[in-house]
């Protein structure tokens, strides 16, 4: 896996939209765990990690028992998992995850955003080879208490950890997708307290576009940011460092 995390591409790889979006997908994370396990977060490692991830984006404790309160109700939406996969100009490839409650209104959200930005959706399965999927889990130096850096990397690294990146006083574990719940179990077993949880997809191969392409891209990924059904976006474009402060000036 190697460094992956340069500044510049965890900046751009998966970016976060607005606290109130953020919010929103937080929420149907705490009621898809509540659905399959249970509202008692002690016996429900899903649920747990959803409330360690709404904790960590500074979501208000009554949101968070009023969302758990309601996925534990009758007549709640049920949500389900669904990803697209497609190509953008330049041939860089895009990936979307989402959670809906209504298939045929994201399918045809996803299509319309697709078309608009001339680009082609593909099959389900389609890019399997050129992501990966990682579990990230996010720590802060505040996390560890009184426990040494350079040990808790040597800790994580005998819990699984397949890599694990410092930026500045963050730690950016990475481990299988399928070790996801014993890198949780080992983090709680160590007493560290993470920001953030999640699973994302990790470029195999990247493609180098020019700003104008770049662009492009990113007019699609902020279109499917924006529809309240997507989770999160990833693509594979490699980008310079000239491209790239062209973006985020842009």
């Amino acid at each position: 896996m190697g460094r992956i995390f340069e500044k510049r591409k965890h900046r751009i790889f998966a970016r976060n939209a607005k606290l109130s979006k953020l919010f929103t997908r937080i929420g149907k994370e705490i009621s898809m765990a509540v659905k399959a396990g249970g509202p008692n977060p002690e016996a429900n490692l899903r649920l747990r990690m959803a409330i360690q991830n709404a904790k960590g984006m500074n979501m208000p404790k009554d949101n968070i028992e009023r969302a758990i309160k309601k996925a534990s109700g009758e007549g709640e939406a049920d949500y389900h998992e669904t990803t697209y996969e497609g190509y953008a100009q330049g041939g860089v490839a895009v990936f979307v995850d989402a959670a809906t409650n209504n298939q045929n209104r994201t399918v045809g959200n996803v299509r319309s955003y697709f078309s608009k930005c001339d680009a082609n959706l593909g099959t389900s399965g389609s890019l399997l080879h050129v992501f990966e999927r990682k579990a990230e889990f996010v720590v802060e130096a505040e996390g560890l208490g009184d426990r040494d850096p350079d040990e808790f990397e040597m800790e994580v690294i005998d819990g699984g950890a397949d890599d694990v990146v410092r930026d500045e006083g963050t730690f950016y574990i990475y481990t299988p997708f399928q070790s996801f719940g014993k890198m949780q179990q080992h983090l709680d077993k160590l007493g560290v307290e993470y920001k953030s949880a999640e699973l994302k997809r990790f470029p195999l191969t990247t493609v180098p576009v020019d700003l104008e392409t770049a662009k492009q891209v990113m007019k699609l990924v902020d279109l499917l940011e924006d529809d309240d059904d997507v989770n999160a976006v990833f693509h594979n474009m490699d980008l310079s460092d000239e491209v790239a402060a062209a973006l985020e000036q842009d």
